[in-house]
């Protein structure tokens, strides 16, 4: 079993779980969050007379799942070509973090492993 987290634009989240979908991913669950990587900060224009500012943390959205090691790459895929900007992409698309688990439970039953996915 491998966990996945994405973090994309917000103006992304339908594109990336239909993608998902289709790449037979069954679940997963997002979340809005703000951060600052590469990208750094926007420039806001605030208040009256058009001030500008620049913001440090920008709006994400953080996609995790839980799949199975055949479909890793496939899920990869999907998401990268969801969630890439038009032209080749840009800095602040997002990043995708993969990293093993060891075993789930579910909580329901007790059942652990393959099973309580």
């Amino acid at each position: 079993m491998i966990k996945i987290e994405i973090i994309v634009r917000p103006e992304r989240i339908g594109g990336v779980t239909e993608a998902l979908d289709a790449s037979g991913c069954t679940g997963y669950y997002y979340a809005n969050i703000t951060g600052q990587g590469r990208q750094g900060g926007v420039e806001v224009i605030t208040g009256r007379g058009g001030q500008t500012t620049t913001k440090s943390a920008v709006p994400k959205t953080l996609i995790t799942t839980v799949v199975d090691e055949s479909i890793v790459d496939k899920v990869i895929d999907a998401v990268i070509e969801a969630a890439r900007s038009p032209n080749g992409g840009n800095i602040g698309d997002g990043k995708i973090f993969v990293s093993p688990v060891t075993d789930v439970i579910r909580v329901s039953s007790g059942e652990r492993g393959e099973i309580a996915m």
